[in-house]
């Protein structure tokens, strides 16, 4: 998740401290998760939509893994929503805090 982070953030905003992408890359999974449960849908149904296991999208989430920008882009596509959009408000949430 880093490397699509870091990409998106330094064209928006310069470039951050390595410790701001830890913490950006947290918010994006926090994200990723509120929109699913926003959309009534199950990790399964994210997975199934997304060609991707049950198990990655539950380890996306945790911040367990860090998903390649094809695994981000597959579950933003499963839930129908723009990944820049997610990283957008992400990065907007974490500034509030």
């Amino acid at each position: 998740m880093r490397c699509a982070v870091k990409g998106i953030v330094a064209l928006a905003d310069g470039v951050p401290k390595q410790e701001h992408y830890d913490v950006i890359a947290a918010a994006v999974a926090a994200q990723l998760r509120r929109e699913r449960q926003r959309r009534n849908l199950s990790m399964n149904a994210v997975a199934e939509l997304g060609g991707l296991s049950q198990q990655m999208v539950s380890y996306v989430e945790r911040g367990m893994r860090n998903p390649t920008l094809d695994t981000l882009l597959r579950m933003s596509a499963a839930m129908k929503l723009e990944l820049a959009e997610v990283i957008t408000a992400a990065v907007r949430n974490t500034r509030k805090h």
